[in-house]
């Protein structure tokens, strides 16, 4: 089944709830369907307008899009193998990936659950390497499910071509973001007993209780619903800006000046160190900043909401004013996790 809609609004296809139209909106249940609607009078010839969202929890439309937006509801999670230490699973891309995470753990497969409780589907997850808590799904994928969309044959990526790195993919550059619309990926999971609770504070959220599975769930969506607002009921597309990754030389000048700052070690490279953007961006006066509806969030600098009604300029100008006042007062770069259409 297909559905193609001309003059379609986003309202409802976009987590900030922006109230842009597309020129044209698609939806399809399978690889057939998709194909369908690539040959359709009305796409054909025009992929290079094309976007294919998920959920819409990671862009924000910085106006009416004078394009294509697809979006998939390919489902199904599927055991394809499975032994005394794994399984591997085929997950639709249009699965919700919270509802992935939640259906593995209560199948007590290990992995998934530092990732609970991240709006967006499993293709998307893909596409931005999603990650919380030191996990990265990058680090859960085996190969990723493809439909070209020049020769409309199905293609398999094998995870070391994914180039996977922080919040990164093949698939957010060119040519691959035109040419591939990721259909299903198929993921690993462990049935051995390993947990990852070093990052952040869900060490002492787990404090006093027995370790288990489900119980690192849980802790991780009681602390990610402390700190981020609700999409449903405060417009937003989770954290807005990555965190930068800076020399250790210039991490300890500014160490020098502000004793409190937090860091995390890059993995592979002792050169390097990553700095909270929320931590920046808070330490430049801007926690509850706002301009027009667009706010700082006030529980997290990372996240920018949409605190009443805001109109896409008003986002993306107080995106770049939070981008302009660390590189003033740090002089460090800070960009966007959030894909601007």
């Amino acid at each position: 089944m297909i559905t193609i809609t001309t003059n379609a609004s986003m309202l409802g296809r976009n987590t900030f709830g922006i109230d842009v139209k597309a020129n044209i909106f698609c939806e399809y249940n399978s690889i057939e369907g998709l194909k369908m609607i690539l040959t359709n009078e009305l796409i054909e010839g025009r992929k290079h307008q094309i976007w294919n969202i998920g959920q819409g929890s990671n862009i924000l439309f910085s106006g009416d899009f004078d394009g294509i937006i697809l979006h998939g509801n390919i489902k199904g999670i599927d055991i394809i193998d499975e032994n005394d230490s794994g399984v591997t699973l085929r997950v639709g891309a249009g699965e919700i990936w919270d509802e992935v995470v939640e259906w593995a753990v209560s199948n007590e497969f290990y992995g998934a659950e530092n990732l609970s409780a991240i709006p967006g589907e499993t293709g998307a997850a893909a596409v931005q390497n999603i990650g919380a808590y030191g996990a990265e799904f990058g680090n859960l994928v085996d190969y990723v499910e493809v439909l070209n969309t020049g020769t409309l044959e199905t293609e398999t990526i094998a995870k070391s071509d994914c180039r996977y790195g922080y919040r990164d993919s093949i698939f957010k550059h060119h040519p691959a973001k035109l040419s591939y619309i990721v259909t299903a990926v198929v993921i690993k999971l462990s049935k051995q007993k390993s947990f990852n609770l070093e990052y952040g504070n869900v060490k002492a959220a787990l404090e006093g209780k027995e370790i288990t599975i489900a119980n690192v769930r849980n802790a991780i969506v009681d602390i990610r619903a402390s700190k981020l607002p609700d999409w449903t009921k405060t417009g937003n597309a989770g954290s807005f800006f990555k965190n930068p990754v800076i020399s250790t030389e210039q991490f300890e000048d500014i160490k020098a000046k502000y004793p409190n700052i937090p860091s995390y070690k890059v993995a592979g490279d002792d050169g390097k160190v990553k700095v909270p953007a929320g931590w920046l961006i808070e330490n430049c006066g801007l926690k509850g900043f706002r301009l027009g509806g667009a706010q700082v969030y006030e529980k997290q600098c990372l996240v920018l909401v949409n605190a009443g009604n805001a109109s896409p300029k008003d986002i993306v100008e107080l995106s770049d004013i939070v981008i302009r006042t660390v590189k003033e007062k740090f002089d460090i770069e800070i960009s966007p996790e959030v894909n601007i259409l």
